[in-house]
């Protein structure tokens, strides 16, 4: 049995599922999904360790903050961001080193 595996991951992204399911109106074009799949959507990122970032929804982070999700970059753990559902996903993109031409697979 393997010990690890890889992932194509550049970074990995982690998403309060609590505050997503407690923000009203949401996120994407329709402001009808949750910031993990709207965010994962708008960079056209695949879903898995094949993808070439990671965004993980994970269980409550204990900052609750009303009316908006916790979000950690896991390369910069000691800031946390906290998005509204009004935010730009590119400029989230941006804070986060998310964006297109920043997004490739190690190799």
């Amino acid at each position: 049995m393997k010990d690890h595996v890889q992932s194509n991951w550049s970074s990995a992204i982690l998403v309060c599922r609590k505050c997503s399911k407690k923000v009203e109106g949401g996120f994407g074009p329709d402001g009808d999904e949750r910031l993990a799949k709207a965010l994962r959507r708008h960079l056209k990122l695949k879903k898995g360790r094949k993808a070439a970032a990671g965004i993980v929804e994970v269980n409550c982070l204990g900052i609750c903050p009303k009316g908006a999700v916790t979000v950690i970059n896991g390369a910069q753990s000691r800031e946390w961001l906290l998005v509204r559902p009004c935010a730009d996903l590119d400029d989230l993109a941006r804070k986060l080193d998310l964006l297109a031409g920043e997004v490739h697979p190690p190799g």
